[in-house]
């Protein structure tokens, strides 16, 4: 299951999954500024083991534009203040292969929430092909894969919008009455 950080035990386990992954995998870590929301993939057994961040972003601000041209792609441009970014999702490496549909419910939930109609994001290649066979998550790539702070990359625009728009196309996603029970405060 997954849930919304909400205090700070939350979060510095949140902060330890996610840098154990990122030292792990040799990425440079970097500590998000701005924050819309951040999740933790918690197993039946009261484990920590997934994390998930979104971020704002903006067409003129946002650091992601450095790396590939999010910020001239017209989707983008038409949509703005109706994008985020997705960072920091990591899986603990003994339970990787398990809990990516948590991972993505989370983000689905957020950005139905909120209205999103896409996330930007930079997605290691084989997590990509992941979304695609597995969970046929509709996104655009928009760059070849590069190799950037520390890993292979590929820019993608994730197309949240029809996701949470076509959900029962989606078998993975967690039924949203579950959503709002989990996300309630303990």
């Amino acid at each position: 299951m997954f849930k919304r950080v909400e205090d700070d035990r939350e979060l510095a386990r949140y902060h330890s999954i996610w840098t154990t992954v990122w030292l792990e995998k040799g990425f440079e870590l970097e500590f998000s500024e701005q924050v819309m929301e951040r999740f933790v993939i918690v197993t039946n057994d009261d484990e920590y083991v997934g994390t998930t961040e979104i971020k704002p972003y903006t067409i003129n601000e946002s650091m992601i534009n450095e790396v590939a041209p999010f910020s001239t792609h017209p989707k983008l441009v038409q949509a703005e203040g109706a994008v985020a970014e997705i960072d920091k999702m990591a899986v603990l490496k003994q339970y990787r292969g398990h809990y990516i549909a948590d991972l993505l419910s989370a983000v689905v939930y957020f950005g139905e929430k909120k209205q999103l109609k896409y996330y930007v994001a930079l997605l290691e290649p084989v997590f990509l092909r992941a979304l695609r066979i597995t969970f046929q998550v509709p996104y655009e790539k928009i760059g070849d894969k590069m190799f950037y702070k520390g890993d292979h990359i590929v820019p993608v625009i994730i197309d949240v919008e029809k996701v949470y728009n076509n959900k029962k196309h989606y078998s993975w996603i967690i039924n949203p009455q579950v959503l709002s029970q989990k996300l309630q405060p303990t």
